[in-house]
């Protein structure tokens, strides 16, 4: 089989980067170790920046998340019962949407089968080889059969656990991490969200957020131990401790109900660099972790391949490498950017094992600033609401 790119991994990220090749003129084959069903069944946050709408739409994949997604124009953040609203509007000018991730997927899905585009789902024992060559190849099995892709370049996809980065000689990457001593235990029930925009809370007892799926079904998190298993939380504990953890207010509107999904996810910071090697390209989640504290993660990962689609047709059809040379410069200043921000926001919303009272009155300092200077809260506006593609 031969392919002018080779995309590993058929996320959000992958199959973006795909469609926005496709519609470029560009040949992609996308390889996913698993099922089409699987892939869609992961249960994922999805608050959209708005250049990250615009990039869906440039995508032609924009109908459904105009139709069903939720436009916010802020946030409220607590701390100690203390609420206070973010107007993003009036502050900057920008919205968020909140459009699960496992819609995005599917929009994109959608759009790829409907326009026949190879994806090989179930690709077993996916290589790479030569990618510092001007031919690399990946190499998989697919029903018994060994099989061969030739392509000119090979963007990795395929998340912080798959092949792409693993695939880079020792020595050639340079990497970053951040391990937080906690956790999201996040639970989806079906009932109506606490509050039209999503509500952070600092407590005492730990971090709290209320969010939501759609205008009946809410998403709410509580920060625990890393380490702790859901099994230890049945849907009683998790209400009482999440009333605990709320405003007042917000506590008093909760409308609680059986959980159909609960589980922990980690928090970790993880930055690789550079994202290029030879004619591997690394994006998303193979390339960098944030906290979910930002509402970053996906959003860099659309940005990602948005940079490398340019840059791919740039050499296709400019026949101009400047793009691709500079690739990983370019989405490694916006990645730094995010993590700071996610980093924030972590740090002032968590309790950590080793905060003091000293430490407790700086975070409190910390919001107090936050909602009483304008220029701060601009600030987080502009970092919410996403920097500049």
């Amino acid at each position: 089989m031969r392919t002018q790119v080779a995309i590993i991994g058929a996320g959000p990220a992958g199959l973006l980067l795909g469609r926005l090749l496709e519609r470029a003129g560009i040949d992609a084959v996308i390889l996913e170790r698993r099922s089409q069903d699987h892939v869609l069944g992961r249960i994922r946050a999805g608050v959209l920046e708005q250049g990250s709408v615009a990039l869906l739409d440039r995508a032609g994949v924009g109908a459904r998340m105009h139709a069903e997604g939720l436009v916010h124009g802020g946030i409220a953040i607590s701390f100690d019962g203390d609420r206070h609203r973010f107007d993003f509007r009036a502050l900057v000018g920008r919205t968020v949407t909140v459009y699960g991730q496992t819609e995005v997927t599917r929009d994109l899905m959608r759009a790829r089968d409907a326009s026949g585009a190879k994806t090989v789902y179930e690709a077993e024992d996916v290589s790479l080889h030569d990618l510092d060559g001007d031919s690399p190849k990946v190499r998989f099995v697919k029903d018994g059969i060994a099989r061969e892709i030739a392509c000119d370049f090979v963007a990795g996809c395929d998340g912080y656990h798959g092949v792409s980065r693993a695939s880079v000689p020792e020595g050639a990457l340079r990497t970053y991490e951040r391990v937080y001593p906690f956790g999201w235990l996040g639970i989806l029930v079906d009932r109506p969200p606490v509050s039209e925009e999503l509500v952070y809370a600092h407590h005492a007892r730990g971090f709290a957020l209320c969010s939501m799926r759609s205008p009946t079904r809410s998403r709410y998190y509580v920060q625990v131990p890393a380490g702790e298993k859901p099994e230890a939380w049945p849907d009683d504990r998790f209400w009482d401790e999440l009333r605990r953890r709320l405003d007042p207010e917000t506590a008093e509107r909760l409308v609680t109900g059986p959980s159909i999904e609960k589980s922990i996810a980690p928090l970790r910071s993880f930055v690789a660099e550079p994202l290029r090697f030879g004619r591997l390209f690394l994006a998303g989640d193979a390339a960098h972790i944030v906290p979910p504290t930002g509402a970053k993660g996906l959003n860099l990962a659309l940005n990602d391949v948005g940079c490398l689609a340019e840059a791919l047709t740039e050499f296709y059809l400019e026949r101009s490498a400047a793009g691709i040379d500079r690739y990983s410069d370019r989405v490694l200043k916006r990645v730094w950017k995010a993590e700071r921000f996610s980093w924030w926001m972590t740090s002032v919303l968590h309790t950590f094992p080793e905060t003091d009272a000293f430490g407790r009155r700086i975070q409190r300092a910390e919001f107090d600033y936050l909602v009483g200077s304008e220029a701060a809260s601009r600030s987080l506006a502009e970092n919410y609401t996403g920097l500049p593609l």
